[in-house]
């Protein structure tokens, strides 16, 4: 499989990152380059996506970024991980609703690998788990389709700040949580690109 695997140490501008991924997906569209997967990073930062709606600020202060992608308003932080792509569906099976499974089945595998028990939800797209009784929110999804090929994608909260949540409605959902892995269990998740990118590489080969 010819995809480029790509970690960044240091965060990375959002912006920067976003203008990265799309001029990749032209290069792809041109077969000038290999698709990519890439971990990374960003600073403080809430972006919203093309469905997203104002009601969903609670806190005018905040510096929103508008993007393309879809889905509607998040967080992207330290103590976050973030996981980009450029897949080109026009090798694969041209079916964005399968290609969004196969994304959640890799992040449920993932958190699987460390005595984790996540789920999907049809009508709320992410990865949920149950805490204290509550289903509460620990990754969101967010992904964009341009000539077939999928890019953006998604961020699991591993043990970020909480509380930057409490300046939106996350995803637009009110009546949901958003948690991270540390608050479900604490342990060491300094592995998890590297279970996530076995997964991921696994199921795009079916």
């Amino acid at each position: 499989m010819n995809i480029e695997i790509k970690k960044s140490e240091k965060p990375i501008e959002y912006n920067k990152a976003i203008e990265y991924l799309e001029n990749r997906v032209v290069e792809v569209n041109n077969n000038k380059s290999k698709e990519l997967i890439w971990f990374l990073e960003h600073p403080s930062v809430y972006t919203a996506g093309s469905s997203f709606n104002k009601d969903d600020i609670l806190d005018d202060s905040i510096n929103l970024i508008k993007t393309k992608r879809g889905g509607k308003i998040t967080w992207h932080g330290p103590g976050q991980l973030v996981c980009y792509f450029v897949i080109n569906l026009n090798n694969r099976k041209r079916d964005i609703r399968n290609f969004i499974s196969l994304i959640e089945n890799s992040i449920i595998e993932s958190l699987k690998e460390y005595k984790i028990k996540s789920q999907s939800d049809k009508k709320n797209i992410g990865i949920w788990v149950k805490s204290n009784n509550k289903i509460k929110k620990i990754a969101a999804i967010g992904i964009r389709i341009k000539k077939w090929i999928a890019y953006h994608g998604f961020s699991i909260n591993i043990d970020n700040d909480l509380n930057n949540y409490n300046k939106i409605i996350p995803c637009g959902i009110k009546n949901k949580e958003v948690t991270n892995l540390i608050s479900i269990k604490n342990q060491n998740y300094d592995n998890l690109s590297e279970k996530i990118l076995n997964n991921l590489i696994n199921n795009l080969k079916i």
